[in-house]
């Protein structure tokens, strides 16, 4: 087989079959395939689409395409996954929570894609913090602390690792089967035995209606139980951010006064629902409510917070960065309110307009090569059905220089629409599996 034919079918609307995906998959982990390949590859199969068999062959390849996990633990191994919003740190949260809760969570994330912030990005945000472990490492900190955060090494998973970084440049991050491919060849990868898919809708997602949802989530779950790991998914509201603030070390903030207790809200809510369906399905807790009861009571109770703490010291951040964090945590130079010009009701929020704003602070990428800026983002975001006066605050813009505040000021305002009324919607819309 070569490129050029594979792609060329792709072009004239013809179905890959198995053996081709499964070389494309080996292509691009051996680096046979070009950059301008891959790219091609990846606007193909965004314009075409694959068939169910289809997306199943390409998921296992490009998981089969490295080292495969396998662990020897006397609990079960588990983990979340969610298909990218805005204001999202549930996995700084939920991890912690689940390994307090008795499960083994060898988290393997990813960096920002579009709009949408990365949980790597996020970690890499407190100082000294590295997310590249080894084999040897990784099995070392999961089991003395129950969960590590890490990015996927060059043997897990070497495939994805190519296609990732050309769809966040190439306008092909919105594929259901690229996204089902790339989460779940890493999720695989990791030797899980339950996952739970946190799909996002609406503004700030990917996926901006319910039916489009509804199908990533299905193709999600039926692809992974297909490949062998028991799953299952929750679609989740994504009208508004999850957290009030976006960018990396602001949301690590927020992350850190959930874990200390000082706010509850949406993020907590969503930590309960995803981790009780986990904690269920692997036995851990009676049912899915029950096992919501055990996250909340991790968070509650500190242990979660001991966890990420634990956590962070075994990544090479601070020893006593929970204690200490905003000692830790770095600051942007310029800091601006957005205000209201005019009182009304939050109707509206266009959730990629603020991702993309964040980006163009700094806080994300736009090309590969890009450095993020940690400190950069907004904070204090106000929610749907929030009363505005004029002259109120809509947010904070936190930049490195005030051009770009004034730029991000000028976004935020457009973002956010005022009205007289607000629909409120429901944090958790529907599970699947």
């Amino acid at each position: 087989m070569e490129a050029r034919s594979i792609l060329a079918k792709l072009r004239h609307d013809q179905r890959l079959s198995v053996d081709e995906l499964t070389w494309i998959a080996g292509a691009l982990a051996d680096q046979t395939l070009s950059a301008a390949q891959a790219g091609a590859f990846a606007m193909g199969i965004c314009r075409n689409g694959l068939d169910e068999a289809g997306r199943v062959a390409l998921t296992k390849a490009m998981c089969a395409s490295g080292h495969v996990l396998v662990w020897d633990l006397d609990k079960p191994v588990l983990d979340k996954h969610s298909t990218g919003g805005v204001g999202d740190c549930v996995s700084l949260v939920l991890a912690p929570a689940l390994a307090a809760c008795g499960a083994y969570v060898p988290m393997i994330s990813g960096r920002g894609l579009g709009h949408t912030g990365g949980t790597l990005d996020k970690l890499e945000a407190i100082p000294g913090v590295g997310v590249m472990l080894d084999e040897a490492r990784l099995r070392e900190v999961v089991g003395q602390v129950g969960c590590a955060i890490v990015g996927a090494t060059g043997d897990i998973a070497p495939a994805d690792k190519r296609l990732y970084a050309v769809r966040d440049v190439t306008a092909t991050v919105d594929s259901l089967d690229l996204i089902t491919a790339s989460i779940l060849s890493k999720k695989l990868a990791a030797g899980l035995e339950g996952l739970v898919l946190d799909v996002k809708v609406g503004s700030g997602a990917f996926m901006k209606d319910i039916g489009a949802a509804r199908d990533l989530a299905r193709a999600l779950v039926d692809t992974a139980n297909a490949a062998g790991c028991p799953t299952r998914a929750i679609i989740s509201d994504m009208s508004q951010p999850l957290v009030p603030s976006l960018g990396n070390a602001l949301e690590v903030a927020e992350v850190m006064r959930v874990l200390n207790g000082e706010v509850q809200g949406p993020i907590v809510e969503l930590c309960c629902a995803l981790g009780g369906v986990l904690l269920a399905d692997a036995g851990l807790a009676r049912d899915a409510d029950a096992g919501g009861v055990l996250i909340a009571g991790a968070i509650t109770e500190g242990r979660a917070a001991e966890r990420f703490g634990a956590m962070i010291a075994a990544l090479g951040g601070p020893v006593h960065f929970v204690e200490q964090w905003r000692r830790f945590l770095p600051e942007a130079t310029v800091m601006r309110e957005v205000t209201a010009r005019e009182a009304g009701i939050v109707q509206a929020i266009d959730g990629e307009a603020l991702g993309l704003a964040v980006v163009a602070l700094g806080g994300g990428r736009t090309i590969e090569s890009d450095v993020i800026d940690p400190a950069v983002g907004l904070s204090g975001v106000v929610r749907l059905g929030a009363k505005v006066e004029k002259g109120q605050p809509l947010a904070v813009v936190h930049a490195a220089r005030p051009a770009q505040a004034g730029k991000a000021a000028a976004a935020v305002r457009a973002a956010i629409t005022l009205g007289g009324a607000a629909v409120m919607p429901e944090l958790i819309v529907e599970y699947i599996g």
